[in-house]
């Protein structure tokens, strides 16, 4: 489904939903039902990637209502050491 926009002389914008490539070059108005031409648009060709969606939403969130800690964040675990004793004898980086 597509989102189409339509511009009635005397109320203005309004969007339409229709599937893709069914648009009408005229709509009736929703509001006094006088056909309304159609108004081409830039389509919305770009999304926002998911991580920097989450970071520019918690940025938003947190300028106005800062989160608050109470506790220090627990410490990041290490990795455990390789069982194969033959592992120690490999170069370190």
């Amino acid at each position: 489904m597509a989102m189409y926009e339509y511009r009635c002389t005397g109320c203005g914008p309004f969007d339409v939903i229709r599937p893709i490539g069914r648009a009408l070059p005229e709509e009736p108005c929703e509001l006094c039902g006088v056909h309304a031409r159609r108004v081409f648009t830039a389509p919305n060709l770009t999304r926002t990637p998911s991580p920097l969606a989450r970071a520019r939403n918690a940025s938003e969130a947190s300028a106005h209502e800062p989160r608050v800690v109470t506790e220090v964040p627990p410490a990041r675990r290490r990795t455990a050491p390789p069982a194969d004793p033959r592992h120690t004898l490999l170069p370190k980086p």
